[in-house]
């Protein structure tokens, strides 16, 4: 039954219908005028559907010679061909997608009918706002979710709750410790994620972020903004990259903010992590967000060949989560500003799509706002200054935990003759 108050495009119009072909095109039927095409009635795009039958299905014919579709496991009979559930729309390239969400869709609209079942997930961060949605929606189709936060009290709790809220099994969702302000702990943390998924990993959002804090340093003495929004996130992307495999997601969520980064004396001091005298928490947040959107632009030519995608995001503008929670002056202007920002759902929604949008499968190298892709700043773009933050962060790295992991990205991007990191 079509719904006639629908305004989604995917949606078929009153009295067509969606039928298969044994070698996996897709047409469609006008009920009423026996009319049939090859393309969606409303986009005008041609579908294409896997050519094997899902997992656990089968096909027979009944009494009256009509294929029948047959669930093995529960015994349910179709005659409606479960591959269309996998219909995607057939592309020219692999960046020829549309927009199909925007600022005000959520992350339950972005899954509606997408099973993710036998999918695995890793996600930073993810104890309230943005992260524990992004988890809580992923659970309720079916991804089995690593939950990795500092604080496993409530991370427990997280996880019991997404149980409440959504009927997830709890032996889906599992938590790991990981402080990013700790490259062993990273290290640790990295080698545990190894062991519990030892086959893949489909997704791994990187989530966690500090906002608006007074200037600290972390155990490895660097700027603490710095090491856990970027810094971490980066060396921990490489440590498990053994787990990623063709297909797989990884996702840096970054921020509009990264428009704003100065560099100004980074490069001449040798360093990313700010000084005490020059510290300035919003600069330092931009310029975490900024490597951010870099990291997953180098990543992702680095990783294009196995098929691996690397994208990176801005979830909303001052989304009311613990991430103002630093500074009372912050809270309070996120509570004045939060009756117009996105809600977490909202705000989870962009993450989500990029993390399961069929669309997307092998799209790379893009940064997302709305649900879909936009350019980002030109410091992103130039090729000089990614290479140069890419090379002083891994040389960061390894002043504080050595080589291990990091071997094939040092030679390239930091050859011998070209120095080292003043500690």
């Amino acid at each position: 039954m079509h719904n006639l108050d629908s305004d989604s495009e995917d949606e078929l119009p009153p009295g067509w219908e969606e039928k298969s072909t044994e070698d996996g095109s897709v047409y469609f039927v006008n009920t009423c005028t026996t009319k049939t095409q090859w393309t969606h009635p409303r986009t005008g795009r041609k579908k294409v559907i896997p050519k094997e039958l899902p997992f656990g299905w089968s096909k027979t014919v009944d009494e009256e010679g009509k294929t029948l579709y047959v669930q093995q496991e529960t015994g349910h009979k179709t005659y409606v061909d479960p591959r269309l559930a996998f219909a995607k729309e057939e592309k020219k390239h692999v960046h020829d997608f549309r927009q199909r969400f925007d600022g005000s869709s959520t992350a339950f609209q972005i899954l509606h009918g997408v099973d993710l079942s036998g999918k695995y997930a890793m996600i930073t961060g993810c104890n309230t706002g943005i992260g524990y949605e992004t988890a809580k929606s992923l659970a309720r189709h079916g991804c089995k979710i690593l939950l990795a936060n500092r604080n496993m009290e409530a991370t427990q709790t997280a996880i019991e709750n997404i149980v409440k809220e959504t009927n997830a099994a709890e032996e889906n969702l599992k938590a790991i410790q990981l402080d990013l302000s700790s490259l062993q702990s990273v290290k640790k943390c990295a080698i545990m994620v190894k062991t519990l998924f030892s086959d893949h990993l489909d997704m791994l959002i990187l989530n966690a972020g500090v906002f608006g804090i007074p200037f600290t340093e972390t155990e490895d003495n660097y700027e603490t903004t710095f090491q856990v929004n970027h810094l971490s996130h980066l060396y921990l992307a490489i440590l498990l990259e053994p787990l990623l495999k063709k297909g797989s997601k990884v996702i840096f969520v970054s921020s509009e903010s990264h428009r704003f980064a100065s560099l100004k004396n980074l490069f001449a001091q040798q360093s990313l992590s700010m000084s005490k005298d020059q510290y300035s928490a919003m600069m330092a947040y931009n310029n975490s967000k900024l490597f951010n959107v870099i990291t997953a632009k180098i990543l992702s030519e680095e990783w294009k060949g196995k098929g691996i995608c690397v994208n990176s995001l801005h979830p909303g503008n001052m989304v009311y989560t613990n991430l103002s929670k630093s500074w009372w002056l912050y809270r309070l202007a996120f509570m004045f500003v939060r009756p117009f920002t996105k809600s977490w759902q909202q705000a989870a929604a962009t993450t989500v799509y990029v993390a399961t949008a069929a669309e997307l499968e092998g799209v790379t190298g893009l940064y997302f706002n709305n649900c879909f892709y936009c350019e980002e700043s030109a410091l992103c773009r130039d090729k000089d200054i990614a290479n140069e933050v890419f090379a002083l962060s891994l040389r960061m790295i390894e002043q504080r935990v050595g080589p291990d992991g990091l071997q094939k990205y040092l030679q390239k991007y930091c050859p011998p003759s070209s120095g080292g990191v003043q500690a």
